[in-house]
């Protein structure tokens, strides 16, 4: 039988041909799975899918069932005879996949499938897998496993992008540029302090998944129920050595399940990183619109293709799909809160939902942030255009700077504001620069030389503390990251 080892869904097809399909939709092999999830075939890096594959869980199910076996051992009920047996063939090449699914189409429960075929490489060691344990004790300490690897990588490369968005921010530290309100021309910002915002903002997520860990990276031993009776008087002890052995926290109680409080957290916290994804990108392909053209994701000229028709395209196809995918890990924060409505001690409606929402979420989100990153690192900044667009404002975005001047000459704030509300209705109707309104106004001109109002209109002189703010994030990022 031919297998294939992605982690999305899949339509088996018996000679060559799928039931539901036209007859030529040919399979590429008698027998073999056809891939229908886009995690298959389009999105994900390799590292992180295979964390969430059918033989990543089985590989993590057998590192389990091991790990019993050895806390058996060291409490005395298992030998070192047996444990080593059992050691030696808790491995995928000496029990296949393959011959669970074989015994599982039988059994049609999947743990017993496993620990039969376990039982069977083990011979005469075969007794004691499993001992003490539910099926769920296996399940959900190998989705702990699961978590624990996951957020490894999304830890890395979160620190990555946090790196990258340092970097950027510092370069662009004194880069003046329009800011934006509504959809509105503002006052001036920098980009530097724009990127500085997104930095703090991934610094923040970093320092909540550090927080999290703990609670996320859980397993369970105490049974069917969480009372511990099949495990005997060393219930506890038996548990706590399987799991820290595994590097896992230890619960405190439990029922047949882990809390799955515990995976709506993690589930909240990958949903939330997507937000922020989405939230910077969504703000590059603004920036990157024609008629604002500030910042745009790079395009190979030499090689890429913007439209079939349209030659001249340079599309944030990068951006667009990141943030596209970003939408789908925000979705599966419902379905992980209705995971959690178990009836009394458990029962299984949360398992075929969490086999979505937990390895798709995963391996998402780490695909929408190396994305993210890539697109970040050679982001094409144009410094003329960003001068150019506040040119173009005719000298609006400088309102607020003359009214600040004006009260500091002694203007009440209230008659300053309506001077220059004034003055710009005028200069929005006449179009005429705003500078020259004000240069004909007895206010302004009773206070200030020609020369003062001419630096009221340079938009380097109205950004405030920017500078201090950038160096203050980038200085903090840092911080954070370097401790890896």
């Amino acid at each position: 039988m031919a297998r294939y080892l992605g982690c999305g869904i899949g339509v088996r097809v018996k000679g060559g041909i799928a039931a539901h399909s036209k007859p030529n939709r040919i399979a590429p092999q008698t027998g073999a799975i056809m891939p229908v999830s886009p995690l298959d075939y389009r999105y994900g890096r390799d590292a992180i899918k295979a964390i969430w594959s059918q033989d990543g869980r089985h590989a993590r199910q057998l590192e389990v069932e091991r790990a019993l076996i050895w806390a058996h051992n060291q409490l005395g009920r298992v030998s070192d005879e047996h444990y080593a047996t059992v050691a030696s063939i808790s491995n995928p090449e000496t029990v296949t996949a393959e011959r669970v699914d074989e015994i599982e189409r039988e059994t049609r429960h999947d743990i017993m499938a496993l620990t039969k075929a376990m039982a069977e490489a083990a011979g005469e060691a075969g007794w004691c897998i499993h001992l003490g344990a539910t099926s769920n004790d296996i399940v959900d300490t190998a989705v702990g496993l699961q978590i624990k690897d996951s957020v490894q990588i999304h830890r890395e490369i979160l620190v990555t992008l946090i790196g990258t968005l340092a970097d950027l921010a510092e370069r662009e530290r004194d880069t003046v540029m329009l800011g934006r309100t509504h959809g509105q021309a503002a006052v001036p910002i920098t980009f530097g302090l724009k990127i500085a915002v997104f930095l703090d903002e991934f610094r923040r997520h970093l320092v909540r998944l550090d927080e999290i860990h703990d609670r996320i990276c859980v397993g369970k031993f105490l049974g069917a129920v969480g009372t511990g009776a099949a495990q005997g008087e060393n219930a506890r002890e038996l548990q706590r050595l399987i799991l820290t052995h595994l590097e896992l926290s230890v619960p405190m109680v439990t029922t047949q399940v882990v809390g799955r409080d515990r995976y709506i957290e993690w589930v909240s916290w990958m949903a939330n990183v997507a937000t922020s994804v989405e939230k910077l990108l969504q703000e590059i392909r603004n920036l990157q619109r024609s008629e604002i053209a500030e910042v745009g994701e790079w395009f190979d000229t030499e090689k890429q293709v913007g439209s079939s028709t349209m030659a001249h395209k340079r599309n944030p196809i990068t951006a667009e799909n990141a943030c596209g995918l970003a939408r789908i890990v925000r979705s599966f924060i419902v379905p992980s809160y209705e995971n959690a409505l178990l009836w009394h001690e458990r029962d299984l409606a949360n398992s075929s939902a969490e086999r979505f929402t937990l390895s798709h979420a995963a391996i998402l989100l780490d695909d929408v942030m190396a994305k993210c990153d890539r697109v970040m690192a050679k982001c094409v900044v144009d410094t003329k255009n960003m001068l150019a667009n506040i040119e173009r404002q005719n000298g609006l975005v400088m309102a607020e700077k003359v009214m600040i001047e004006l009260v500091d000459g002694g203007i009440p704030r209230d008659e300053a504001h309506e001077i220059l509300r004034t003055a710009s209705m005028n200069c929005i109707s006449q179009g005429i620069h705003l500078r020259e309104i004000c240069a004909n106004l007895e206010d302004i001109t009773s206070r200030f030389t020609a020369e003062q109002i001419e630096a009221m209109f340079n938009p380097a002189n109205h950004i405030g503390v920017s500078g201090e703010l950038v160096d203050e994030a980038v200085a903090l990022a840092r911080s954070e990251i370097s401790s890896d």
